[in-house]
């Protein structure tokens, strides 16, 4: 067959795309949570333990926003989970109670597992909670309230830097503004400091943070514009360039992203634009990879769907160098893949 210089063109083109498909494959998929004992869940979080084993969280009760809306966690060892447990509630007293939200697991540089998660009626109203394990999850202490205007990670795993730094994706949700900062802790969590993003001309909530080296960080959002938006940051995190957006599409859902040990980033989203209803444009969710944070390619599509919803997924790459996804599931279960790079 003769190739003519448009087909050369094409196939150039191409390439790239062709390669980064070729990278990594699926080996692994299940539901988290056998016979499931709430009526809904979402917002799963992952975290690789000191000993290998994973452990899992997320909301369920029976509606996002229902008094009855628990943390719970699970522990997986050679791909199987263990059952369900609930680690913490919305309790405040005997006559009131309010709904938890948004669980995210971080093991922090002194081997101590943090769980970060909200309280409160409303993602507008609600406040930053936290609890430490110093065995991996077998005990945990009591539930401290984050201070004043410190909310922990809003939905995406925190940063650690190579000086023992915590950088902790935040964003504050008000009806008609939706802004992103960054909390830094120097000591491991016992304290916080907030880092201000000027977020004109978006609305952005549920950041991301990926490492370039060399202090470059950048920063992935959900907003209501449409895309993923990114910020840069030159120096370690401490301060933050104009807002702009990606060629990523996003329907107002959340994503997660990783940078691997390659020096790639991973994201998963959902590529789809914003509906008519909030929670439209969930039915899609794939993983793209990039090298500069600019030009990303799509390379596995996790879920095709029309009607179901699978959203707010959460991404870490383990001490093997495999890569572990949880996602809701249709907000009655939570996904797990794993995804492996091809020899």
């Amino acid at each position: 067959m003769k190739i003519t210089t448009v087909m050369l063109l094409i196939l150039l083109m191409c390439a790239p795309c062709l390669w980064a498909q070729n990278q990594w494959k699926l080996v692994h998929k299940q539901l988290v949570v056998s016979n499931p004992p709430f009526k809904q869940c979402h917002a799963s979080t992952i975290v690789e333990l000191s000993s290998g084993k994973l452990m899992a969280a997320w909301f369920g009760g029976a509606d996002e926003g229902a008094k009855d809306v628990c943390i719970w966690t699970a522990v997986n060892a050679k791909s199987a989970w263990n059952k369900p447990s609930i680690i913490a509630t919305g309790i405040i007293n005997d006559s009131l109670r309010y709904p938890c939200w948004n669980p995210v697991l971080f093991m922090a540089q002194n081997k101590k597992l943090i769980l970060f998660y909200k309280v409160g009626p409303t993602p507008e109203l609600w406040w930053g909670m936290m609890l430490t394990s110093a065995d991996e999850g077998k005990t945990w202490s009591a539930p401290v309230r984050l201070p004043e205007g410190i909310l922990g990670p809003i939905k995406n795993k925190p940063f650690l830097l190579a000086d023992g730094t915590i950088l902790s994706p935040s964003s504050v949700e008000i009806k008609d503004r939706w802004t992103a900062h960054i909390e830094r802790s120097n000591d491991n969590g016992a304290t916080w400091q907030k880092i201000a993003i000027d977020t004109t001309g978006f609305d952005i909530i549920q950041p991301s943070i990926l490492d370039y080296g060399g202090g470059k960080l950048q920063i992935l959002c959900r907003s209501k514009q449409g895309v993923v938006v990114q910020s840069w940051s030159g120096d370690n995190g401490n301060t933050w360039g104009k807002l702009s957006a990606t060629a990523l599409l996003n329907p107002n859902s959340g994503t997660d992203a990783v940078t691997l040990k390659s020096g790639e980033q991973l994201i998963v989203y959902n590529p789809t634009s914003t509906g008519k209803e909030w929670n439209d444009g969930r039915e899609k969710l794939h993983v793209a990879v990039s090298k500069d944070g600019t030009n990303w390619l799509d390379i596995l599509t996790l879920e095709n769907g029309i009607k179901k919803e699978f959203s707010y997924p959460a991404i870490i790459q383990a001490k093997d160098g495999r890569v572990h996804i949880t996602y809701t599931y249709d907000r009655k279960n939570i996904k797990y893949v794993i995804l492996e790079r091809k020899v």
